[in-house]
């Protein structure tokens, strides 16, 4: 067995749909874009990365927001949002719960 530590490059890995058949039609760039100008604006790009990704597979549901390694899935989230999901969740460990994603189509 290898003793070796798994490498954590990043404290929190943010993950946003900007592709598929709606996150972009309800404003998921948007949300890209505030989430990385607060998290440049606090200086916290080494700790905390703000990535564009792929469909999700919850069209309809978005933006949708994935939050590593918390496993934390928020939906319908809006660019208003941002600076809550950082200052609450991001920097102080306490997931927004009205934004909360359970996979089955619904907010929770």
């Amino acid at each position: 067995m290898d003793s070796k530590k798994p490498v954590h490059v990043f404290k929190k890995h943010v993950f946003v749909c900007t592709s598929g058949k709606t996150c972009p039609q309800e404003g998921s760039d948007d949300v890209l874009k505030t989430l990385r100008a607060e998290i440049s604006e606090l200086g916290l790009k080494k700790e905390i990365r703000i990535n564009k990704t792929g469909c999700l597979d919850q069209c309809g549901n978005g933006p949708m927001i994935v939050v590593y390694p918390d496993d934390i899935w928020y939906a319908h989230v809006k660019s208003s949002d941002c600076h809550e999901i950082i200052q609450s969740h991001l920097l102080g460990g306490k997931p927004i719960e009205r934004l909360f994603y359970d996979g089955s189509g619904k907010k929770t």
